[in-house]
């Protein structure tokens, strides 16, 4: 009778642990779709506007187009385009050097009391709202670049670019600190029985077994600069322009304008919801979208070529 007794009330905890599992499978399943049926909507919308405005400006013209002045109806991404990469490009030239530099101190020097205090106060860049580094960039960064020699108009390149990547230093450094600490102290024992110095196992040992880790903060930390508006909208003002390469000092000490900038100067602007202008903002975001997506699959592609895996 005990015996018999036990057994059914093993057999209803299974049955009901069963249950359980299957509940929590199809909550985490509809999570998931849900974030992939939004990105999917996402995609759509911009996609029936973007047809539109191309039933009104050819393709052609937009994609290759250099010169975009909405009140004359041109209509040509390049220089938008050019922007927004060139925004990217000394972002990136500012946070990643900082931020692995960061990352590294956190990870191999610093003392846990030291990390405690030092990766919170890092992290409260992420948490300041852009429209004040916008401000910083506008009021305080171009001055200050003028003091150091640099010919530089009120809205320009370079002052938005220099706060668009003290912005991202965050994402770069802590994603790059948690590659770094998953790394195993084996790896890093055997450098030091080899004889090596902490800096040679930092970045002879550490830094090469976290490069997927690394490499795939860079992208993140790219794809948020390309997203960034409000500062560029503040800083970098609102003229359209090619890159030079004959003169790059000269370019980024002008004023540009991002595709970002432009998707805002768009809905704001006092035109008709019918308007090329007005429906020229979903297809600088069906652009914006393509260009972030192949970013991260670029960034997906060299991660899994470079993961290491640890047993």
């Amino acid at each position: 009778m005990s015996n018999e007794s036990t057994r059914l009330q093993l057999t209803g905890g299974e049955r009901s642990r069963v249950a359980r599992e299957r509940v929590y499978r199809l909550v985490l399943f509809l999570c998931a779709a849900l974030s992939v049926v939004v990105t999917g909507t996402i995609i759509v919308s911009l996609a029936v506007d973007a047809v539109s405005f191309f039933r009104m400006v050819s393709p052609v013209e937009f994609f290759t187009g250099t010169e975009w002045i909405t009140a004359r109806e041109q209509y040509g991404v390049l220089p938008l385009v050019s922007g927004t990469l060139l925004v990217t490009a000394v972002s990136a030239l500012v946070a990643i050097p900082i931020g692995v530099a960061s990352a590294i101190y956190l990870s191999e020097y610093a003392s846990p009391r030291a990390r405690s205090v030092l990766k919170p106060g890092l992290e409260i860049l992420a948490g300041i709202p852009t429209v004040v580094y916008g401000y910083l960039a506008l009021v305080y960064m171009t001055d200050l670049l003028r003091a150091v020699g640099f010919d530089l108009g009120t809205f320009n390149v370079l002052s938005a670019s220099i706060l668009v990547g003290i912005m991202i230093i965050p994402m770069v450094s802590s994603l790059s600190e948690d590659a770094m600490s998953a790394v195993p102290d084996s790896l890093r024992q055997a450098g030091y029985g080899l004889g090596a110095t902490k800096y040679e196992v930092s970045t002879g040992i550490v830094v090469p077994a976290a490069l997927s880790g690394i490499f795939s903060s860079f992208i993140l930390a790219l794809s948020r600069a390309i997203g960034e508006t409000m500062i560029v909208a503040m800083a970098m003002g609102l003229r359209p322009r090619l890159f030079d390469f004959t003169d790059p000092i000269g370019s980024l000490s002008q004023s540009g304008q991002t595709m970002t900038s432009a998707m805002v100067q768009a809905v704001t602007s006092d035109v008709g919801a019918a308007s090329p202008t007005y429906k020229s903002m979903f297809a600088l975001g069906l652009t914006l979208f393509a260009i972030t997506f192949a970013m991260n699959l670029i960034s997906n592609r060299i991660a899994a070529r470079y993961r290491e895996e640890y047993q």
